[in-house]
């Protein structure tokens, strides 16, 4: 779909906003809104969950008993999340990371959101380890400011426009989560169950294993391993480069991702630290997380020649006779294996595992020749999904580029969107063509 350009364009002078329609006027933030602060909540913050919702980056999460403001309002972070505007219409409370903003009465609620989802947070943010806005800065943001009757045009133009994008990526978002749940599937019932559905069975014994395969024996994976925690490295050794330090996030989601928060360590550090070197073929394991959430006991074998430093909290599992490495890597993916790990912790908010706790469940041990079969069949069918996952997870990237370009282009001007008019509502718009392919998962 194209747009029409606006007759005429005038040099804004400034370097984001580039050439602007010739009538628009050319402001600050302040002129179409005015910033609030918000405020630290725990005097009003009730259990009742039909109060006035308290706002934070991420949207609502406590009640309150009284609000800051009611009506139509644009929230922007002051510290961590900066970047992610909300649009709020109704009584609310926010919290002293944020700011909310009294919209002026030439301004259209709707636009004043889209304008601020184009403001260049990174120039503006005052810190790098936390992100933060000043009130000063965002309310001398440049922005441009057409006619209110435009801009009422161009926030109808978005609203429709945003809700088709939006769709077709709620069900790109839906393929990934189902595309997860299918290899979460077939990784547990292969590392319980086998690969030949006519094998005699018989009960393990263990009730979160259920029945395995009659030839099959169950042990504690700590008779078939060896297991070594990571080391507590110096934050005062840390470098720019060197080698890499293997920490519990670079496991997220049983994938090696080195890009996440990366930290490094002179080479040195791998004759000193011999015990912690991790190289090719090394199963790993993350021990900390949040109580009540999946987001440890991650689990990757690690593949080619380059050398890293292992750091506490993550644990390296070496499979012994018993185990073959890549079969082991799938049965601490599997599910029965998982929901006996996240029923070990306690607290109330960090949930910290031992190596006794990842050593010590039952698990079906097939022949090694079998755990081969299985574990090469897992390898190619889990490669299929991940295929399938990354392009999705790629169409969503492309999608959310477009659906900002959009964004960018109507509130700076770049076209005209005046003379627009919906067909149809945003579902009905959508080609079935475009929908991603569910059936069948």
């Amino acid at each position: 779909m194209s747009f029409p350009k606006y007759p005429a364009y005038k040099d804004s002078g400034v370097e984001w906003l580039g050439e602007v329609p010739d009538h628009w006027m050319i402001g600050r933030l302040k002129n179409v809104a005015k910033i609030r602060s918000g405020q630290d909540y725990k005097d009003v913050e009730t259990e009742d969950k039909e109060a006035i919702p308290v706002i934070g980056s991420g949207g609502p999460f406590a009640f309150a008993t009284d609000y800051l403001f009611d009506g139509e309002s644009v929230l922007l972070g002051r510290k961590g999340t900066i970047d992610k505007p909300l649009y709020i219409n109704g009584k609310f409370w926010t919290v002293d990371t944020m700011f909310y903003t009294e919209i002026s009465s030439q301004s259209i609620p709707r636009f004043v959101y889209y304008l601020a989802s184009v403001i260049p947070f990174s120039y503006y943010s005052t810190s790098t380890a936390l992100p933060s806005m000043s009130q000063f800065d965002l309310s001398n943001h440049c922005v441009v400011i057409p006619r209110r009757l435009e801009q009422s045009k161009i926030a109808n133009f978005l609203d429709h426009e945003t809700a088709k994008i939006d769709v077709l990526i709620e069900e790109q978002q839906r393929l990934i989560e189902l595309l997860k749940e299918k290899r979460q599937a077939v990784i547990s019932l292969a590392v319980t169950k086998g690969l030949d559905p006519s094998v005699p069975m018989k009960n393990s014994g263990v009730e979160w294993l259920g029945e395995v395969p009659a030839h099959w024996d169950v042990k504690k994976v700590k008779y078939g391993v060896g297991i070594t925690g990571g080391f507590a490295f110096q934050s005062s050794d840390f470098i720019d480069e060197g080698i890499l330090l293997i920490k519990i996030g670079n496991l997220y989601e049983n994938k090696f991702q080195p890009d996440r928060q990366p930290t490094y360590l002179h080479s040195s550090f791998l004759a000193s630290h011999s015990d912690w070197v991790v190289s090719g073929g090394d199963l790993l394991i993350s021990l900390t997380g949040t109580l009540g959430k999946q987001d440890y006991g991650f689990a990757i074998l690690m593949e080619g020649g380059e050398r890293y430093l292992l750091n506490q909290r993550v644990a390296k599992v070496v499979a012994h006779s018993l185990f073959n490495n890549l079969f082991l890597k799938f049965v601490l993916q599997g599910e029965s294996y998982l929901n006996r790990l996240y029923s070990l912790p306690e607290g109330t908010k960090q949930a910290n595992l031992s190596n006794d706790d990842v050593v010590g469940i039952e698990v079906g041990v097939p022949p090694l020749k079998e755990q081969k079969d299985i574990a090469d069949f897992l390898h190619v069918e889990s490669s299929k999904i991940a295929t399938m996952i990354v392009t999705a997870e790629f169409g969503v990237a492309l999608l959310n580029e477009r659906r900002s370009a959009l964004i960018s282009a109507a509130v700076t001007g770049k076209i005209d969107v005046r003379g627009w008019q919906p067909a149809n509502p945003p579902s009905q718009e959508l080609n079935q063509e475009n929908k991603p392919c569910l059936e069948g998962l």
